[in-house]
């Protein structure tokens, strides 16, 4: 398929989806207290950017997502490597990060409230936790599913472990890698806003709570649609990055 219309294909369904919404809310089917049409929406928004600030909230929760994922990504890619690696560490560590990988992020925000306070460091760590193990795991898995031949061939040629690890597992498995990390991102756009619905006094999740009061639809569905695009913009942003540093595994694709 052609990138053109690959295009036109993901822009057609936007275009369906809006057409629908209006059509229920323009045409009367839903009250527009527990659904707002499209251009009351927009005018809620414009409000909201232009009278209450809601950039600054934006830009806080962008922080937040990105400080507590690139956290977690220092230290989790890293131990992921040596999980895949070396069988003993796997053994040592996957047990904890298989069972630590199925607590949801938003059960600790209560500890995490008395341990950190309702500050950044308690979101961060939201965040963190709900990112982290996800990531070893996954990190583990890509590094482990290296080709074995690949493996063999270098030990023929007089490789050590070392060697492994930095000249075919890790050339191997960084394209997976970089995809996981897209992915994980996507994930992390949840948790902050779990973790600005409560004692938050900014950010995008806070702003919907505020609405949610006031039974402004209008305003939910604004955060909502603004979560939805910068996820988008970072999403092709990972996606054309990692074709930049890894074009060998886009043949095929």
């Amino acid at each position: 398929m052609s990138p053109g219309a690959r295009v036109a294909l993901g822009a057609s369904f936007f275009v369906l989806f809006v057409l629908l919404w209006s059509a229920v809310t323009f045409g009367g089917l839903v009250s527009k207290t527990f659904l707002a049409d499209p251009l009351t929406m927009l005018r809620s928004g414009w409000t909201l950017m232009a009278k209450y600030n809601f950039a600054y909230d934006i830009g806080m929760t962008v922080w937040r997502v990105l400080g507590g994922f690139l956290l977690a990504a220092v230290l989790a890619v890293p131990l992921g490597v040596l999980m895949g690696a070396y069988k003993p560490v796997e053994a040592f560590f996957e047990p904890f990060v298989s069972f630590a990988r199925y607590l949801p992020a938003s059960a600790f925000i209560p500890l995490l409230i008395l341990w950190a306070g309702i500050g950044e460091a308690q979101k961060l760590a939201v965040i963190f936790i709900g990112s982290f193990f996800q990531l070893v795991l996954m990190v583990a898995v890509s590094v482990g599913n290296t080709r074995r031949d690949l493996v063999e061939a270098a030990y023929t040629l007089g490789a050590g472990d070392r060697g492994i690890v930095t000249r075919v597992l890790l050339p191997s498995s960084a394209p997976e890698i970089a995809e996981t990390l897209r992915m994980v991102l996507g994930w992390a756009w949840t948790y902050v806003i779990v973790a600005e619905l409560i004692g938050a006094s900014s950010g995008i999740g806070h702003m919907i709570t505020d609405s949610q009061a006031l039974l402004a639809t209008d305003q939910i569905i604004f955060g909502i649609i603004v979560i939805g695009l910068i996820g988008l913009v970072t999403d092709f942003a990972f996606k054309a990055l990692n074709r930049a540093v890894f074009p060998w595994a886009q043949i095929g694709r």
